[in-house]
């Protein structure tokens, strides 16, 4: 009897055993998962010109296409872009949809609750944008009027603490400009850059109003937990930092460096 329960006693410590070094090989490694599929997806919205747009040939251009090209081929693997609504981006990182988020995305408190975020790789600010002809002289005066902002951003809060009246969520950046030439709102609050970049384009009769409203930091998104790939791809950033190729992709799609604080 004393034999038996020895034997019983070892076989189910074997069997623990086997158990736990088959969950661990279950949880693959982050950069390692990369590597093995020999691409990276990154997701951005598709539709927020200069940083990731479809051209007139229907191609996905921008500086964050650039950056996100450049970061894969660091990384030793392809670059897989997806585009999706921005309302639902966050949830498509974490449901796995894809590796990462390379779009032109803010820091904030509340996004760090749920994703982690790397190295900033540029640098910008709120901005309100209204049409060249209105009356307005002040940011101030947007109290009680109609702002337009595009789903999902942070600029919503933006515009409540302006005091509109009525914030309208769109889709893009094209449909806010378009909505605010049509008179549909008062305002627009945009990324900064955006709004120069649309000004520049002579597609729309506007103009920025008073200084941004606040700077942000721009950085790309990952789930908890893929922390390989995130080191791996902070060390990318540090280094297109540090041999201006940030700066090369700012200066050759804003005519600017924002890649510096």
């Amino acid at each position: 009897m004393r034999i038996t329960t020895r034997l019983m006693a070892a076989i189910a410590v074997m069997v623990l055993l086997l158990f736990v070094t088959g969950c661990s090989e279950e949880k693959t490694d982050s950069m390692k998962r990369v590597q093995d599929a020999g691409e990276i997806s990154f997701a951005m919205s598709g539709g927020y010109p200069p940083f990731n747009f479809y051209n007139k040939n229907n191609q996905l251009v921008g500086f964050d296409v650039d950056v996100a090209t450049e970061v894969a081929r660091r990384l030793g693997v392809e670059f897989k872009p997806v585009t999706t609504e921005w309302s639902g981006i966050i949830e498509g990182l974490r449901s796995g949809a894809y590796d990462g988020i390379l779009g032109s995305m803010a820091v904030t408190e509340n996004r760090k609750k749920v994703v982690n975020f790397s190295t900033p790789y540029y640098y910008s600010g709120a901005q309100l944008v209204v049409k060249k002809d209105s009356d307005y002289k002040s940011p101030a005066e947007m109290e009680g009027k109609t702002i337009g902002v595009v789903t999902g951003t942070t600029f919503a809060d933006d515009a409540k603490k302006l005091g509109a009246g009525d914030v309208k969520l769109y889709k893009d950046d094209t449909q806010t400009l378009v909505e605010l030439e049509s008179g549909v709102v008062d305002g627009v609050i945009t990324d900064r850059v955006v709004g120069v970049n649309a000004m520049n384009t002579g597609k729309f009769n506007i103009t920025l109003l008073g200084s941004p409203l606040r700077s942000e930091d721009i950085a790309v998104a990952f789930r908890k937990g893929d922390d390989s790939l995130l080191k791996a791809v902070n060390g990318a950033l540090e280094e297109m930092h540090a041999d201006g190729t940030l700066s090369k992709y700012s200066k050759k799609w804003l005519k600017t460096d924002i890649t510096q604080k």
